[in-house]
């Protein structure tokens, strides 16, 4: 049997960094705590958490004082560097640049439209809740909206003025299809602007694993559960290939899907660890040497 793991999947530049911040701040064996999930891979989070990493939530942060905190590559709102500095705590600020730039340039939309006194609809493409586009929406002082889905653009007010961005690992097909739905019912003289802020280091992927996937059998996508931009990925691998089946780590892999199989291909999210598809690698091996055995 062949098994092959996705060369394109792994933690993109963002998430590496702020891993690599983490490590090298807990190896001088201070005390760090990480706002939220370093990254939305359990598996991950466990292996920080042995080298001493404590994650806190914003409650836990509010209370903190005197402290060192990462914050991770998703970015945070402004009400969070506003805490920090109230507080005491020394911010260890792994905000992905990418993230960073599109909260600046919301940002700015926002404050030109408040001095201008004009009537815009700050709207972001994104996943509600999502650490990211929290950290998006605090630019504009809550006031931007947010559309998850194609059918949620409807629900815009087209007599006013729209300005569209999106979550930085989003589908960049459906955002496009947002685009032309507005295009197609803004009411002049109410103008619509829009601006891709979709990371080409994850948009690119969706090609990639296109063809990972139509290359094996058998999919094993590995990725937390929490992973949005995991989920959008492994939609795209169960489209091409119906054997595809998302895993957490080697303990989900199911046995009986080896039966038969000549190739299985192991891919995952921008937040799932090399190591980790390594890990799912080796029990597969393992297992087929205990068969024969």
């Amino acid at each position: 049997m062949n098994v092959e793991i996705d060369k394109g999947s792994g933690f993109c530049f963002g998430v590496t960094t702020a891993i690599n911040k983490a490590e090298e701040e807990l190896a001088q064996g201070e005390v760090l705590y990480c706002l939220g999930d370093i990254v939305h891979n359990g598996q991950e989070c466990e292996r920080l958490k042995e080298m001493g990493l404590i994650t806190i939530d914003h409650n836990m942060f509010e209370k903190l004082h005197d402290a060192k905190v990462l914050l991770r590559a998703h970015g945070e709102p402004p009400s969070t560097y506003q805490i920090a500095k109230k507080n005491n705590i020394k911010l260890i600020d792994a905000t992905c640049p990418v993230v960073l730039r599109l909260q600046k340039r919301i940002k700015k939309q926002f404050d030109d439209q408040v001095v201008e006194d004009k009537d815009v609809q700050i709207v972001i493409y994104g996943k509600s809740g999502h650490a990211e586009v929290l950290g998006l929406v605090g630019q504009t002082k809550g006031e931007a909206i947010v559309i998850e889905s194609l059918k949620e653009a409807e629900s815009l007010d087209f007599t006013r003025d729209i300005r569209l961005y999106s979550q930085t690992t989003k589908s960049l097909n459906e955002f496009w299809l947002i685009i032309e739905y507005i295009k197609k019912n803004i009411i002049p003289p109410a103008t619509f602007e829009y601006y891709d802020t979709i990371c080409r280091q994850v948009a690119n992927r969706m090609p990639n694993i296109r063809d990972f996937a139509a290359s094996h059998e058998l999919i094993f996508f590995v990725c937390g559960k929490k992973s949005s931009n995991g989920k959008i990925l492994f939609n795209e691998c169960k489209k091409i290939n119906k054997n595809s089946y998302l895993i957490d780590g080697p303990e989900e892999i199911d046995r009986s899907l080896l039966e038969g199989v000549k190739s299985v291909g192991i891919c995952g999210a921008t937040s799932t660890p090399k190591w980790l598809m390594e890990r799912c690698k080796e029990a597969i091996l393992e297992d087929l040497s205990n068969i024969k055995k």
